[in-house]
């Protein structure tokens, strides 16, 4: 039996409910030469969200990724540069448009309105009608609303159908609303749930203990049985036909068994039988805006905790139904209609691993990973529903999995981390490893699929590492001089920068890696001067930023402090971040600082389930590249796949693109 990588991995066994099996395992005969077919070559990418390098030697090495294996024999491994920062949408939307951050224009998962300040998702932007008539409560749109991809710059896949070349997309990252394309693509990282988000959960629950109200990505809503009925309300979108705005929802029922551990959940016509500790499929639920006029068909899926002694109730976040789209998720339109033809329905919010159900409690180690096989599985349903058509071309696949997991489940890895316990790495040290041999079970059958005549390419955008430690830099800049309170003997009322006073505040930090200047003229109450004056805050602030020492071990938070204008070719606009703070390994901002929190402590324990992250300097976050094709460099970067890739093809690269073929 093949050793263990560092932890016991009896509990699961890597299950084998893929389809894959180790009989995708392969001999590579010449294939591993990387010859392209004299007529339309096959390129295939996998594109495997942070990927570790040295967890991918680590698991081959120990007989856990026997396909990639095969590559890295075959030297065909490199170190792949990411992007500043390395954040999974800054550096996908490298890949996918071939430029840097200054070009395709996204920095971070969070920016903000610079009229408002107020924090907005970084990759897409909707602009409401400016019109409406008025009638009662309701007010009616005279015009429609504008939704729009903030990533600038082409698509890969695009520019290769464009030119003749058949392209699929499946779970393109930074890619919603899609881009107009004839290629077959499915939104993946970056689209949201219903709501706009990146997931809200709901927890219904007759437990007194449990604190009803919003969390951080979802909700505890409190609710009693009357009998043998209780009576819950799931959250909508909010209704923009509504003056106020108010959220629209939908009323279901729970209906406890007398004896058994089971309920029935009845919502609009359906009936849902669970027992205790298991999952509904999805449920389709429509949420009325205006009555016989609109709606917005939806799907979310049930888990039922606990029955006795006191209800527990789980709602995934409700996602865009892929059946019956309210907002598009695929180009073509009906392509998601097709995909649920052939594979049934499937979440489409673009991180449907429930993160945020861990931290808070919600949902068990054990839940959670049950609920992340559940989506991998999926994922390589989908896949492998179009490989059949995919006989020539370009097929790009993107995988969550290991970036979301490794989030949570570092702590289990890294002995050092706050929350690390023998206890718990005995548990779930084998979860990490299932996975990554999951992916390699995939990259398996695409080998086997692609033949001898195809290139493949395994690319991750970042590698991991732990988050032990995390930094208020708000909190920071408060203390030093840089921002103001207009209550400082309130800071907890600071979220959101509510408790800012803007005519005392030079700087503020929002987002993981972004720091802004209150610049007079962009920012609604700037007050600091652009030009020489804001040029020399900046070299101020990255003199004391990287001076910060951790007090507990002295050692140095903070590793460099980098300007935009200065790292890239080209930057323009309003949401430029004015500093990229590259945090030391090990360090992260906190969960604060983020959206704008002013909490007391500067440096602390990270005690978040959330335990691996990537979101620090750029120079030791390199990802993964694991390919067929004959490399003729030892330094490759992200901004290089997609030339490479086109050039594959025969086809001209774009003028934009400024990364170098690293075939030639």
């Amino acid at each position: 039996m093949k050793s263990d990588p560092s932890r016991p991995v009896s509990r699961r066994q890597f299950c084998k409910t893929t389809g894959l099996g180790v009989g995708a395992t392969l001999a590579f005969p010449s294939f591993l030469k990387g010859g392209l077919s004299k007529g339309t070559p096959k390129v295939a990418v996998v594109g495997a969200d942070g990927m570790d390098p040295t967890l991918l030697h680590q698991y081959a090495a120990q007989g856990f990724m026997p396909n990639c294996k095969k590559l890295l024999d075959a030297g065909g491994f490199r170190k792949l540069k990411t992007t500043l920062p390395p954040q999974s949408p800054v550096a996908w939307a490298t890949f996918v448009s071939g430029l840097d951050p200054g070009g395709h224009g996204i920095y971070d998962f969070i920016t903000r309105d610079p009229a408002t300040l107020t924090p907005e998702l970084s990759t897409a932007r909707t602009e409401a009608p400016k019109r409406f008539m008025k009638y009662g409560e309701y007010q009616f749109p005279l015009g429609a609303s504008k939704l729009e991809l903030c990533r600038q710059g082409p698509a890969v896949w695009d520019v290769l159908q464009t030119a003749g070349v058949p392209s699929w997309a499946l779970r393109a990252p930074v890619n919603y609303p899609p881009s107009p394309t004839n290629a077959k693509t499915l939104c993946g990282l970056t689209a949201p749930d219903i709501h706009g988000s990146y997931g809200v959960f709901t927890f219904f629950t007759t437990d007194p203990t449990r604190e009803p109200g919003d969390l951080n990505g979802g909700s505890i809503q409190r609710v009693r049985f009357i009998k043998s009925v209780a009576y819950c309300t799931l959250p909508g979108p909010e209704n923009s036909f509504r003056k106020d705005n108010a959220s629209s929802s939908v009323d279901f029922t729970v209906e406890r068994d007398a004896d058994a551990p089971m309920v029935r959940v009845s919502i609009q016509g359906h009936d849902v039988l669970l027992k205790q500790g298991e999952w509904s499929n999805f449920v389709q639920v429509n949420f009325t805006l205006v009555k016989h006029l609109a709606e917005v068909p939806a799907i979310c899926r049930f888990y039922l905790k606990q029955v006795r002694p006191y209800l527990e109730l789980y709602v995934s976040p409700v996602n865009i139904d892929p059946a019956d789209p309210a907002f598009p998720v695929s180009t073509p339109k009906s392509y998601s209609k097709d995909l649920v033809r052939e594979v049934g329905r499937f979440y489409t919010q673009g991180m449907a691993e429930e993160t945020t159900a861990l931290s808070a409690g919600v949902l068990t180690d054990a839940e959670f990973r049950d609920h992340a096989l559940y989506v991998l599985n999926t994922d390589i349903k989908i896949f492998e529903s179009q490989l059949n058509d995919f006989q020539d071309g370009f097929f790009y696949s993107y995988f969550s999995s290991l970036d979301m997991n490794s989030h949570m489940f570092w702590r289990t890895i890294d002995t050092k981390h706050p929350l690390y316990t023998p206890e718990l790495a005995k548990e779930h040290g084998d979860h990490l490893p299932t996975l990554y041999r999951r992916i390699d079970d995939y990259v398996g059958k695409l080998i086997e699929h692609m033949g001898h005549d195809g290139q493949i390419y395994i690319a991750s955008d970042h590698a991991f590492t732990s988050f032990r430690r995390q930094f208020n830099l708000n909190s920071w800049l408060l203390d030093n001089g840089y921002s103001g309170l207009k209550n400082r003997l309130d800071r907890s009322a600071a979220p959101n920068f509510v408790n800012t006073d803007w005519t005392r505040t030079k700087a503020y930090g929002l987002g993981i890696n972004s720091l802004y200047l209150n610049i007079d003229g962009r920012e609604p109450d700037g007050i600091v001067e652009s030009g020489d004056k804001a040029e020399r805050l900046r070299d101020e602030l990255i003199a004391k930023l990287t001076a910060v020492r951790d007090p507990v071990s002295g050692e140095q938070v903070i590793r460099r402090v980098m300007k935009p204008d200065k790292s890239f070719r080209h930057v323009s606009g309003d949401r430029v971040p004015d500093l990229i703070v590259c945090y030391n390994d090990n360090y992260r901002a906190s969960w604060d600082t983020i959206l704008g929190g002013y909490p007391d402590d500067h440096v602390l324990d990270n005690k978040d389930p959330w335990s691996g992250d990537h979101c620090m300097d750029p120079d030791f976050l390199s990802g993964v590249l694991l390919t067929n094709a004959p490399l003729k460099t030892d330094t490759p970067a992200l901004e290089d796949l997609a030339p490479t890739i086109i050039n594959s093809f025969q086809v001209k690269v774009p003028d934009v693109m400024k990364g170098k073929n690293i075939l030639a």
